[in-house]
């Protein structure tokens, strides 16, 4: 063995080839907005430092963790308040990736994973597939194929909290809804009328017609099927009767 290869890299031989000595490539890497962060949790030091390293210098915020309790520790609550994304390995010494991502589940904390394992197998990538991981990788990993999966975690999960933000809004706006009016929106997603809705309410169709308009206010809905779609979104029933 000659002197280079006794003093390679160790990072290098584990697949995680520092930025500054990757040829150029030709796939678009996405620019991180500010904010984007990748927590990442590998019990092996040089690997974690590797990760830390590549994901830094393509511009997230990355916060390390060398065990699971550690990172279940620091993360009491739901996590980043901005869009996020947890690179996982698999063993551990103390607690497996999967358990950890149980305890997440049973936490109620919803983050996109990315396995990164050196024990890749079929059954393995099912298991975490199952368990609601976006990806499994397989070291030793392109740079460039970690780097896209983080990418597409981080849009998931701006994506999903962007989802999340407009049902909370959509629930409030129901919430600001009288009895009244609420029966007025369960009758008017059932196709019925303004006469329909007043005779099934026992009002005037002069009042139907005003509670009416004032569910389209509250719920800021610009016609009648912005209205059904937010009713399908809350999971509200629809009527045709009182």
């Amino acid at each position: 063995m000659n002197s280079a290869s006794a003093t390679a890299d160790p990072i290098v031989s584990r697949g995680f080839e520092p930025p500054v000595a990757r040829l150029p490539t030709l796939r678009p890497v996405p620019v991180p907005a500010p904010g984007d962060t990748v927590l990442v949790l590998d019990a092996d030091g040089a690997v974690r430092s590797a990760l830390v390293r590549l994901l830094s210098s393509a511009g997230y915020q990355v916060e390390a963790f060398a065990s699971g309790a550690d990172y279940l520790q620091a993360q009491q609550d739901a996590g980043p308040d901005s869009p996020a994304c947890l690179v996982l390995d698999l063993r551990m010494p103390d607690m497996s990736g999967f358990d950890v991502m149980a305890a997440l589940a049973a936490r109620g904390v919803l983050i996109p994973v990315i396995f990164v394992t050196g024990f890749g197998t079929i059954p393995l990538t099912v298991q975490a597939m199952k368990l609601g991981a976006v990806e499994f990788l397989t070291r030793p990993v392109a740079p460039d194929d970690l780097l896209a999966a983080v990418a597409g975690a981080i849009a998931l999960d701006a994506s999903q909290r962007r989802q999340r933000q407009q049902l909370a809004c959509l629930r409030a706006r129901y919430a600001s809804l009288t009895p009244r009016e609420r029966e007025t929106m369960e009758l008017a997603i059932g196709g019925l009328l303004n006469k329909q809705i007043a005779d099934a309410l026992g009002v005037s169709e002069i009042m139907a017609k005003t509670h009416k308009r004032k569910v389209m206010e509250k719920m800021a809905a610009r016609s009648l099927p912005d209205l059904v779609r937010d009713a399908q979104r809350l999971e509200v029933v629809q009527s045709r009767s009182r």
